[in-house]
């Protein structure tokens, strides 16, 4: 039998108390056999690292100082992991049970592949399944387009990673999105059919609380596509269908932040530079317009819902 490859997995945190503890067990409980666990805490005042001491001996390393926000602190993981295969899991969301294991098995039975990915299940803050998130193998053209990955069940080859170079500090909220592309661009993505992760999403998450950000920065990525040498040429060809991509990623964040006029308009724009990438989400473009017509109350987690 081969060695086996170490894993580094890397949770950021801040101040998320009532959700660390699950989600160091949902790490260190894993099957997997050799994994190195980093805990970067950027200064929590909220019993974060009562916590961590007490699961210490089952962390590689850790460290509480304040940071430049999410990216950095994971960058500083990502820059100290000796691991073949690395991830990173916010200190809201949760592995399932043999995450690892599965993630593992497909990258080393495929040496080509630069990062995995599989489906999430999303939760709200008690824990309770709200929505399934299932994707498909969409490839570097799909990422392009802004089909989003989860990123709680995304696996990534170091390699490729260091390749790639690490998050880049000026995004906020899309931040792996736009290193998806980076990797992609220089290694194939497979996506594997398998609940990895659970997400959380509650009222404090970025994605309720910020929902506006998500659309700010995904019109900055399609600006850098335009002029970042492995995807250029690529973004002649496919312009139509990323404008429209960008639109309905900015219309899905501000219909789940209840900003449901604000994301009919952009449904609408999106709709306009191509329909079938805009119509991917006509349940959720319909929600947005019996909520302008106020035939419905827009939900902060329009996931309760059932609409994906």
């Amino acid at each position: 039998m081969g060695k086996i490859p170490l894993v580094s997995i890397i949770t950021p945190s801040f101040n998320q108390a009532q959700y660390l503890e699950k989600t160091i067990q949902s790490v260190i409980n894993q099957d997997y056999p050799n994994f190195e666990y980093l805990v970067i805490d950027g200064g929590s005042n909220d019993g974060s690292i009562d916590i961590i001491e007490k699961y210490q001996e089952c962390i590689s390393w850790w460290v509480s100082e304040p940071d430049l926000g999410q990216a950095d602190a994971i960058n500083k993981g990502l820059q100290r992991a000796k691991g073949e295969f690395v991830a990173w899991l916010n200190s809201d969301d949760l592995y399932h049970p043999k995450a690892v294991t599965l993630a593992v098995e497909e990258l080393q039975n495929n040496k080509e592949i630069g990062f995995v990915y599989g489906d999430v299940l999303a939760i709200d803050g008690q824990g309770q399944a709200i929505n399934h998130l299932q994707y498909k193998n969409w490839g570097l053209d799909g990422l392009m387009c802004f089909n989003i990955i989860g990123q709680p069940a995304v696996f990534m080859r170091r390699e490729v990673l260091v390749r790639a170079g690490l998050l880049d500090l000026s995004y906020r909220f899309l931040l792996d999105h736009q290193l998806w592309l980076r990797m992609a661009a220089i290694a194939q993505i497979k996506y594997i059919p398998r609940t990895f992760a659970s997400a959380r999403f509650h009222l404090e998450a970025k994605n309720i609380a910020s929902a506006a950000g998500f659309g700010k920065e995904a019109y900055c990525i399609v600006k850098w596509m335009q002029t970042y040498p492995a995807l250029k040429e690529r973004f002649v060809k496919l312009r139509r269908k990323i404008w429209a991509g960008a639109h309905r990623v900015n219309a899905r964040y501000l219909l789940d932040g209840g900003e449901s006029t604000a994301s009919l308009k952009a449904y609408l724009r999106s709709l306009f530079q191509h329909p079938p990438t805009a119509l991917k989400e006509w349940k959720r473009m319909f929600f947005a317009i019996l909520a302008v017509l106020k035939f419905v109350k827009t939900s902060a987690i329009v996931s309760r819902h059932g609409i994906k």
